[in-house]
């Protein structure tokens, strides 16, 4: 298990340090409509300390994995597919953890804003130190993936906890930044009602969260998880059925305005 987040962190970006203007990526998605507002380019990037049972891309965790762009090619990328982003649209980064590669990717960001380019940043919330926070200022948008609000669920869930991930939404709260919350529901993991309504009352006041987005367990990374030789360690878990998505939108629906199931 991974003690000491913000070293791992560290670590990462003397990795990608030999080249400073190039994001370590894995892969990228040209029309995307699931990762924020709006038509999307959307850039995975490599590495994540997490190790979420449930991972659709297992393959983005290894911090050594992916290849290199440079920010001007990510940058011309985005420009070309300008015209179909529209008034919401734009580039969004995902992972992976982004927050891993903090310090390139403000750099990236700001170029994106020179171009009039949308930014939306969506994380686990694995560290908050002031590169992760400089981040944070230029970013449009953040959806903050919460995977349990039970610390030692989320351990379970993903080996690490999740203290930092509520103190970067502490910090995106003091900014007045707009935030997005997102849930992936897997039975009897992260379903018990009661975590349901502690996540909803120690979120009900924030006044940056426009939107909270239920993400359905689902199986399809499986194939990847074998593939690596990784034991997938849910296979006997199926996904939520609509009855129990209902009656997860109508708890958090208790709490805030908009929730919707992605």
């Amino acid at each position: 298990m991974i003690k000491d987040g913000l070293l791992v962190a560290q670590k990462v970006e003397q990795l990608n340090s030999e080249a400073s203007n190039r994001l370590r990526v894995h892969s990228i998605e040209t029309f995307g409509t699931h990762d924020g507002p709006g038509i999307r380019m959307v850039v995975f990037v490599q590495g994540c300390q997490f190790r979420c049972l449930y991972c659709a891309n297992p393959d983005t965790m290894d911090v050594k994995g992916g290849h290199f762009l440079e920010i001007e090619e990510l940058v011309e990328r985005a420009i070309k597919q300008r015209s179909y982003f529209g008034k919401k649209g734009g580039v969004t980064v995902s992972g992976g953890e982004p927050l891993l590669q903090r310090s390139i990717l403000k750099k990236l960001f700001n170029r994106l804003h020179e171009e009039g380019v949308n930014t939306v940043l969506d994380s686990n919330g694995r560290l908050i130190d002031q590169q992760a926070k400089d981040l944070l200022e230029v970013t449009d948008l953040l959806m903050l993936d919460v995977k349990h609000f039970n610390n030692e669920w989320h351990k379970k869930l993903t080996g690490l906890s999740n203290v930092n991930t509520f103190k970067v939404a502490e910090h995106r709260e003091s900014t007045g930044k707009p935030m997005w919350l997102r849930y992936v529901l897997v039975p009897g993991w992260s379903d018990q009602e009661e975590h349901l309504h502690e996540l909803g009352n120690h979120f009900k006041d924030y006044k940056t969260i426009e939107r909270v987005e239920i993400l359905p367990y689902h199986q399809l990374g499986v194939h990847k998880w074998e593939a690596l030789g990784m034991e997938y360690k849910l296979k006997d878990v199926s996904p939520p059925d609509a009855q129990k998505v209902e009656k997860t939108a109508s708890i958090f629906m208790s709490y805030f305005k908009d929730v919707r199931v992605n």
